[in-house]
């Protein structure tokens, strides 16, 4: 990951907090849950900004236009929420689905969320872009050939998206729950291979195995639903929502991920070294039995045996053939001062 992307988290990959509309529509709550995200120590807290009638039409769907009017927080109430994690020193954002608000709330979000339900709604993905500041996509509901046209369209407004400190791609499943067959993670690296872009998931299992795992194949951002208790709330986006204790479970868990992933660079560990393992457990060649001088060294009379002392078992064909120009025992460590020129 480039140390310059804003994409890099605290704890490696960029960890999104998303309590969404969990709050739904109660603003003491919402600031309780916000106080609570933020003690977990995660790199974001995220929102959604909308009014139901922003969002749904209350013709076609009156229900839903009901629904997102019932979690409608004010402007006031936003901006109030905005402060409490930019003062804490965490980053603040949100999915701005009333693009309205992009003027009195763009100050406080350094990087754009986009869900995956507006991956296809080129208006917003046209504003949002020429805001120019990184974007995060979440690719629920969309074939592969949707994610790399909202991409194109996205890089065709501002080209600063072709770079991958600019645009992060989200594997998503827009379904609360999924099941683990339905999570997909290895999307992720096809994306990437097609992109060059940033990616990461975004999880609606239960529990944090699917982060833990999208951590482990390169997720390099990762965003969550995020509640206080999951017991007793009827709104879907609890279930598939982390409390605090396992969101600081999954930081350490993400920490012992990083720790086995290491370095990609295969070389010998310094433990390894240190315990002479280099010459313990691998072979040399050893004559087979006592052999006199003027033996001719050949396949029946050689064997390779740990420890890798004298000639190294790589070294075993050019021996063959060669004059022993002394005699040496049974398993004997050898020498190339032994061999006739």
């Amino acid at each position: 990951m480039n140390p310059k992307s804003p994409f890099k988290g605290k704890h490696g990959p960029l960890l999104l907090a998303e309590i969404g509309g969990n709050h739904e529509g109660d603003f003491e709550y919402a600031k309780k849950l916000t106080q609570l995200a933020i003690d977990t120590d995660v790199d974001m807290v995220k929102f959604q900004i909308y009014t139901g009638d922003s969002l749904v039409s209350k013709l076609e769907s009156p229900t839903r236009n009901k629904h997102f009017k019932k979690f409608e927080l004010s402007q006031a109430q936003h901006l109030e929420l905005a402060e409490m994690v930019t003062k804490a020193g965490i980053m603040y954002t949100s999915s701005v689905w009333d693009l309205s608000a992009i003027a009195w709330l763009d100050a406080y979000i350094p990087i754009y969320k986009i869900g995956s339900g507006d991956l296809t709604a080129y208006p917003v993905l046209r504003d949002t872009a020429k805001l120019g500041k990184p974007l995060i996509i979440s690719t629920g509901l969309a074939t592969e050939a949707e994610v790399l046209e909202s991409i194109a369209f996205i890089q065709s407004v501002d080209p600063i998206y072709r770079k991958p400190e600019n645009l992060a791609i989200l594997q998503c499943t827009s379904m609360y729950p999924i099941n683990p067959g339905d999570a997909h993670l290895s999307v992720m690296g096809r994306l990437r291979e097609k992109t060059g872009l940033t990616i990461g998931y975004s999880d609606h299992t239960e529990g944090s195995k699917a982060l833990q795992y999208a951590t482990a194949m390169g997720a390099e951002v990762l965003e969550f639903h995020f509640t206080d208790e999951r017991a007793g709330k009827s709104f879907r986006d609890h279930k598939v929502s982390l409390m605090p204790h396992e969101v600081k479970a999954l930081i350490e868990e993400i920490k012992l991920i990083q720790q086995l992933q290491g370095h990609p660079l295969k070389a010998p560990t310094q433990i390894e070294l240190d315990n002479g393992h280099e010459l313990s457990f691998r072979r040399a060649v050893y004559p087979k039995t006592d052999l006199p001088a003027g033996t001719i060294l050949s396949e029946d009379n050689l064997t390779v045996l740990r420890p890798n002392h004298g000639i190294d078992a790589r070294e075993f064909d050019k021996l063959l053939g060669k004059k022993l120009n002394q005699s040496v025992q049974a398993h004997q460590k050898l020498s190339w001062d032994f061999i006739e020129d």
